[in-house]
């Protein structure tokens, strides 16, 4: 199973792969435990027992998240050869997980052209605004405070968008570095940024 770092095509699917098997795994060292305790004492009311109890509760949060990515429907290839023919050469980034307070967003391709940071989603229960509002303060938090975020759930409009950042990033490209990380340009920075901050 090849890896598939944050932020690309097919990183939904990998991450069920790889939560699934580890959380297979938790939940199987508890049992070993469980039952070995048992075989050596022939009662369940051990040592071991107690320590299996204790091994399901990291198991239960792992499963947690194995439950969170499952919810999320990853990105058709079609769809994918779309949004990024239309990045060109744009900081891109896809299938990035959000979550917030009051819901979890799947942004199925973001791209950044100097402050401008455009996200495209296909989730009809969220609200475009609640999600740029939390996007523009944890990037605010972090030193960008002149990032501007637009969420859209249209794919042609951002498409549109998208094209127009093509043509105008000459103009509004920087060349500002990270305040962070020196060696990072400030598009770095905020795609970096929207890495930590989403599952």
């Amino acid at each position: 199973m090849k890896k598939v770092k944050k932020g690309n095509y097919g990183y939904i699917r990998y991450e069920r792969k790889k939560r699934l098997l580890v959380t297979l795994m938790m939940f199987a060292i508890p049992l070993v435990i469980y039952v070995t305790g048992y075989i050596q004492t022939k009662t369940r009311l051990n040592l071991f027992t107690f320590v299996a109890i204790l091994g399901c509760l990291p198991a239960s949060r792992s499963m947690v998240g194995l439950i969170m990515i499952f919810m999320q429907k990853p990105v058709g290839q079609e769809q994918y050869e779309r949004e990024q023919k239309a990045a060109g050469s744009l900081l891109a980034g896809y299938e990035m997980i959000f979550t917030a307070y009051e819901h979890t967003t799947l942004v199925t391709a973001l791209v950044i052209c100097g402050a401008h940071v455009v996200c495209h989603t296909m989730d009809d229960k969220m609200d475009p605004a609640s999600l740029e509002k939390h996007i523009s303060r944890l990037l605010a938090a972090n030193g960008f405070s002149d990032a501007q975020v637009k969420v859209l759930k249209d794919e042609k409009t951002y498409l549109q968008r998208v094209a127009d950042l093509n043509r105008k990033q000459e103009q509004l490209r920087g060349t500002e570095m990270d305040p962070n990380h020196p060696t990072w340009t400030y598009e770095e920075g905020i795609y970096q940024t929207l890495l930590a901050i989403c599952l």
